[in-house]
């Protein structure tokens, strides 16, 4: 990853919150959901222009997603809040993070007004953006309109191709966050990490349980307040990182214990070997690997038997990069 400071990300929430204009800037625009491998080149080039033009390098969000304020039952689910996208975009060189309220009021500009507004906030010398990049009302604004206003307000466009990965089929994709969310929510965490360039992580907080985990010799953290896409329900291979940084082998485990007649989804991590108390905490977990699909077993021991063989299993994944079992014929893919 590139990285050109050691400073946080500054954060500055809602256009109306910059009060001075940047003296000159290097901007991004767009909601950047997961920073994945094509927000990725997007953010390599507007640093190139950053060091360049001895600018900041900016990113523009918005928050909530537009969609939900234009088509609620079509809003995405998250890939990664705010907190964690500012500590993504950190790792790229991204100065500062400007969240703007997502309002029909500021959907309803026009795409020549809302440029003209950016820009007397930001002053860009450069605005770099993805080829499927649209902006104002009802989306009209295109890359080439965008080219247009710059000779108007003096900064040049950067429209970058997208990234392609053949992912499963005989064709390439561009990588994007929807294609993302499907494999989530697939299961096939391992090829959305190729895409992302990293682990899909979830965050939440520790919550009290059943204690069942725990009778079984497996205790669980039953994670809670989870405000991401949630993948689809199995077991996985993956990693929890505890509020003192530390990041231990994990067993996932996604669904309603069938077993015991559960109707509620839950979320459950055990962290191999360790030997400690979790409670009430934050935690991230990491997914690193699909291993199988929730299943209804006779009985509580058979079910530990299991668990046994799914650690031995996430024991030979380890804390390694991640991967993906296809062209395997037992992951999610291959049951749809």
């Amino acid at each position: 990853m590139y990285s050109s400071q050691e400073v946080p990300v500054k954060i500055i929430h809602d256009l109306d919150a910059i009060e001075t204009p940047f003296e000159k800037s290097v901007l991004l625009i767009g909601n950047f959901d997961g920073v994945h491998r094509g927000h990725q080149q997007l953010l390599a080039q507007g640093a190139l222009f950053a060091a360049a033009d001895h600018a900041p390098l900016v990113l523009l969000t918005f928050d909530p997603h537009p969609l939900s304020i234009l088509r609620p039952e079509r809003a995405p689910e998250k890939l990664s809040t705010i907190s964690e996208k500012a500590s993504l975009l950190e790792n790229f060189g991204v100065s500062v993070l400007i969240v703007a309220k997502t309002t029909p009021d500021l959907l309803a500009i026009q795409a020549e007004q809302f440029i003209e507004f950016i820009c007397r906030k930001c002053n860009p010398t450069h605005i770099v953006e993805g080829a499927t990049f649209r902006f104002g009302k009802n989306r009209r604004g295109t890359p080439e309109l965008l080219a247009q206003l710059g000779h108007h307000h003096n900064y040049q466009a950067c429209i970058i191709d997208p990234v392609r990965l053949q992912i499963d089929n005989d064709q390439t994709t561009p990588i994007s966050s929807s294609v993302i969310r499907r494999l989530i929510s697939s299961g096939h965490v391992g090829r959305a990490a190729l895409c992302l360039g990293r682990p899909y992580t979830i965050c939440g907080t520790v919550v009290s349980g059943a204690g069942r985990g725990k009778n079984l010799g497996f205790p669980t953290a039953n994670l809670g307040h989870v405000d991401q896409l949630i993948p689809a329900d199995g077991v996985y291979a993956g990693a929890a990182i505890l509020t003192d940084g530390s990041r231990h082998l994990a067993g996932i485990s996604i669904g309603t214990t069938p077993t015991f007649g559960g109707d509620e989804r839950k979320i459950e991590a055990h962290l191999v070997d360790y030997q400690g108390t979790i409670s009430r905490e934050t935690i991230r977990v990491e997914f690193g690997m699909w291993i199988r699909k929730q299943k209804k077993f006779p009985s509580a021991n058979e079910l530990k038997q299991q668990i046994a063989k799914d650690i031995q299993a996430i024991r030979q994944h380890g804390l390694q990069p991640p991967f993906d079992d296809f062209p395997s014929q037992s992951g999610p893919l291959a049951q749809e």
